[in-house]
């Protein structure tokens, strides 16, 4: 278990931030890398032709090792829905082939299937929400050969609800089917290794639990699917660019494995050397570590919720709890905790509640003090 964290963040002692699955704050390091970027980009004579390439380069070895990965498989991008647009324009979806979707899934990871099925005769298939909570029994139930890409997160963004991503991988090769995956919900916070999985392709965001900037996000390209077509044409993807742009030579080659997919302007002066203090520290804590230590605390609380009759998905993510109100949540709730202080999401039927290293026992406690008071 991992100690309370709240020291390496810039948390005042009178919040009780308990929201993680909406926006992360930042860690000392991280804001202070970013800062030691803008003075850089203050001073351009100081940045190099070096500093394009190699604070791109450690981001994006890091976020492989995080999930099993090589360098090489990793493409650097600014967000979710750039990374599964970047999926949908590399995937073949036949006439009367389908994609299959979770019921109220984010729109980053439906709108772009929405678009392909109706370009190209397709349907797209929703999972409706099982009323036992097992989403990967009812997924497995809905792939068949008529299903040509399943894209999905490894956790419902709404209340956590948890999918089994190991066995939808193997279901989806046996008919031929695409994995796409969204974990912006989930990665940094539950482990997730791509050997075992076999996506071909897996978006994150970083501003969640990377614990990373806004506008960043990394893709994970599988091996077989990185000769596609980039979303962009820039030129610091391209073989030995280093060179060539201070040559003026136009080169057609591109640079290995998923660089072909980064996005422009990727060499982010303050963003990337945040994204680096980030992940940095998210393996030195180890991610293993991280999901259980904040699977304890939302055990705790799904437990204390259940006294006062409040329900939460029976399968879930050990970091991620959504609370359900057998009558609905009460008017005004959301604004009533952040009166106190005390900041969550009302996301569908749900109160959600995603906690973090940086909260300590007693801001679980001034939450169940405002339940109490409005049950």
């Amino acid at each position: 278990m991992i100690p309370c964290q709240r020291h390496l963040f810039d948390i005042p002692e009178n919040i009780a931030y308990l929201n993680c699955a909406y926006m992360s704050p930042i860690l000392l390091s991280v804001r202070d890398a970013g800062r030691r970027g803008i003075a850089a980009k203050a001073q351009p004579w100081t940045i190099t032709n070096n500093d394009f390439f190699a604070d791109s380069e450690r981001a994006r070895g890091l976020f492989a090792q995080l999930i099993g990965a090589t360098a090489d498989d990793i493409a650097i991008v600014p967000a979710a829905s750039y990374g599964i647009s970047t999926a949908a324009a590399n995937l073949p979806l036949r006439p009367g082939g389908r994609v299959l979707v979770l019921a109220d899934q984010f729109p980053s990871n439906l709108y772009p299937w929405r678009d392909l099925a109706e370009r190209g005769g397709g349907k797209v298939l929703t999972v409706a929400r099982p009323a036992d909570d097992d989403w990967t029994a009812a997924i497995l139930a809905l792939i068949d050969e008529r299903v040509q890409i399943v894209a999905l997160p490894n956790c419902h963004w709404t209340d956590g609800g948890l999918i089994d991503l190991v066995r939808i991988g193997e279901r989806a090769r046996a008919v031929g089917a695409a994995l796409v995956l969204d974990l912006t919900q989930s990665l940094g916070a539950l482990p997730f290794d791509v050997g075992r999985v076999q996506p071909d392709f897996m978006v994150c965001a970083t501003y969640k639990w990377l614990l990373g900037p806004y506008s960043l996000g990394f893709l994970y390209v599988a091996p077989k699917r990185q000769g596609g077509r980039p979303l962009e044409q820039g030129p610091w993807s391209r073989l030995h660019a280093e060179v060539s742009t201070r040559r003026l030579e136009y080169i057609e080659a591109w640079e290995a494995g998923a660089r072909r997919y980064d996005m422009g302007e990727r060499s982010n002066f303050t963003l990337m050397p945040m994204a680096i203090a980030a992940l940095e520290q998210l393996l030195e804590w180890q991610v293993e570590r991280i999901a259980a230590t904040l699977s304890a605390g939302t055990d705790a609380i799904a437990r204390r919720a259940a006294d006062l009759g409040l329900g939460s998905a029976r399968l879930r993510a050990g970091h991620f709890i959504g609370l359900r109100f057998p009558r609905g949540a009460p008017d005004g709730l959301a604004e009533r905790l952040a009166q106190e202080r005390i900041y969550v999401s009302l996301r569908g039927s749900s109160l959600r509640v995603t906690p973090h290293l940086y909260n300590r026992p007693a801001e679980i406690e001034r939450l169940f003090a405002v339940l109490e008071t409005v049950l």
